[in-house]
């Protein structure tokens, strides 16, 4: 049985729900972006399903991974009768360590861009915890995971990001409650002294 709101649902509804999910390709996006300046209809769905893609951002990635023994007993079933059933390999990735590159403050180093001098790291300050006071060389982005982060008189809260550009400095980073962030940043920032 359909409702009302079905039969007048607009045609490029389903492209709103891929479109939230950032599944379309740059060109597919452009035009429902386009779409949703014109359709009141959509631009609801849209207001509708952001809040839900938003938050599966945040969700822990071992909820998003089916458990080993779904895995095995799903083989199992598939695999025809009398044989072994066939398990693909565990996808091997050691995590890297947590390092603690100052007093209360670590790191779990993600990739550097040696060419572009830039790493993307995992930082971690304990509460009470001041990071250096530096100057930017490039760009840097930080998007704060868990606990607040002050830098300078500006109050972080878990998901706010913040985008520095050079020569810019943060005279004063710290936390009162401990904090996790992402962070982008070149690897020429200069301590201030």
């Amino acid at each position: 049985m359909s409702s009302t709101r079905d039969i007048n649902r607009c045609d490029q509804s389903l492209q709103v729900s891929a479109y939230v999910m950032q599944a379309l390709p740059p060109d597919e996006a452009a035009a429902v972006e386009a779409h949703l300046a014109s359709c009141a209809q959509c631009r609801e769905e849209l207001e509708t399903l952001r809040p839900v893609a938003d938050s599966l951002a945040f969700w822990p990635t071992n909820l998003l991974r089916p458990p080993a023994s779904l895995r095995e007993r799903l083989a199992r079933r598939i695999a025809a009768p009398g044989e072994d059933p066939v398990l693909p390999p565990e996808r091997q990735w050691d995590e890297p360590p947590w390092e603690e590159v100052a007093p209360g403050i670590f790191c779990k180093l993600l990739a550097t861009d040696t060419k572009r001098q830039r790493v993307s790291m995992l930082v971690r300050l304990l509460p009470g915890v001041e990071y250096p006071p530096h100057t930017h060389a490039g760009l840097e982005e930080l998007f704060l995971l868990d606990g607040e982060l002050w830098i300078d008189e500006r109050k972080l809260h878990p998901g706010d990001y913040n985008r520095a550009e050079a020569p810019s400095g943060d005279k004063r980073v710290w936390s009162e409650t401990g904090c996790t962030c992402v962070l982008i940043t070149s690897t020429q920032d200069r301590l201030m002294s």
